[in-house]
């Protein structure tokens, strides 16, 4: 199959970052499933958190009440979020690793021209084909990371607002 030629051809980097698709893309369906989950669940949490609430402080004092509702609801949202981080990292270093394997390509091309010389154009050819392969590489790891992290994100942030809204309507009666 040619995928594995070129990632073989791209050295160990290429390796690395391969691992760190696959982590990412596990996270990334792992993360999308628990938010889906807890969108079909939203009426069981709110029902959970108003229990919590109610058994925590007095409805009453209002001020308190929508402090801890407030804190209630971030630790839920909290428990969603874990595993962000790692997918967050991924898209950061996969471009920087994607240039490590070109600064190690045009390294190993410049090698082979100063032992060689420029007599045979073929022999330093891997080391730039490496290079290219590893910031290619990066680049296909990073961009869908970039994109499912703030997908992720912004529906984590929009199913936060939503639940406190809801919270505090079903308690207080109010729009907030």
């Amino acid at each position: 199959m040619r995928l594995f030629e070129y990632i073989e051809q791209g050295g160990p980097i290429m390796y690395v970052l391969l691992t760190l698709n696959i982590i990412g893309f596990a996270l990334l369906f792992w993360k999308t499933f628990s938010l889906f989950d807890a969108k079909k669940n939203f009426d069981q949490t709110v029902e959970d958190l108003k229990n919590r609430l109610k058994s925590l402080v007095n409805l009453d004092d209002s001020d308190v009440a929508l402090n801890i509702l407030k804190d209630e609801v971030q630790i839920t949202v909290h428990k969603l979020e874990s595993g962000l981080n790692t997918i967050k990292i991924i898209a950061s270093i996969a471009p920087l690793l994607g240039l490590l394997g070109t600064v190690i390509g045009i390294l190993s091309a410049f090698q082979v021209i100063s032992d060689a010389g420029l007599s045979n154009p073929s022999m330093f050819a891997g080391g730039i084909a490496m290079a290219l392969l590893t910031t290619v590489g990066g680049l296909i790891v990073a961009i869908p990371h970039f994109v499912g992290y703030n997908y992720l994100v912004g529906a984590l942030d929009d199913f936060e607002i939503h639940l406190e809204k809801k919270l505090v309507k079903d308690i207080y009666g109010k729009k907030e």
